[in-house]
């Protein structure tokens, strides 16, 4: 008890002793206001140089150029206003397919097509993810597209499993012990 008494008297000494002096305020002075005169006008003095006429005049450029003895040619060609493609007026003939199988990827897909002026009659084939291939088969006689999709084999949704196990850890727990 008496170290708490003793702390706070000290705290309050401190508190106390901080404070900033006070002086009381300076006596008022009494002199007389002072007074200022405006000084006179500056006038400069008149310049004493004159400065002298040229003795020197430049002469006049007697050099004189020359006509240019070449003279560009005309262009030779004539540029055509307007170019228009033309196109043969016969009805479009053509048959193209591909595949792609690729192992490494999973990738198996293909396309076929034939048309003959309006008629076109084509099909494609896809590898689904589910294990099921889509096959989609479509004719066009310049009246509308008619497609027809068909799915070859059952869907499989194997259950999943992951591969994944977590790392060991990187320091063994340690073991509790009690007294």
């Amino acid at each position: 008890m008496a170290l708490k008494v003793v702390v706070l008297a000290c705290v309050a000494v401190v508190a106390l002793c901080d404070k900033a002096p006070v002086y009381p305020p300076p006596p008022p002075a009494y002199a007389p206001a002072p007074s200022y005169h405006a000084p006179a006008p500056y006038h400069a003095p008149e310049p004493a140089y004159h400065a002298p006429e040229p003795a020197y005049h430049a002469p006049e450029p007697a050099y004189h150029a020359p006509e240019p003895a070449y003279h560009a040619p005309e262009p030779a060609y004539h540029a055509p206003s307007h170019y228009e493609p033309e196109y043969p007026d016969v009805p479009p003939k053509y048959n193209y397919n591909y595949g792609v199988a690729d192992g490494y990827s999973g990738a198996n897909f293909g396309h076929s097509e034939s048309r003959d002026g309006y008629k076109t009659e084509g099909s494609y084939t896809v590898d689904l993810p589910d294990g099921r291939k889509q096959i989609v088969t479509y004719v066009d006689n310049g009246d509308g597209l008619v497609a027809e999709v068909t799915y070859e084999g059952e869907a499989q949704y194997p259950e999943y499993k992951p591969t994944y196990k977590p790392a060991p850890p990187a320091y063994a727990h340690p073991t509790p012990t009690y007294a």
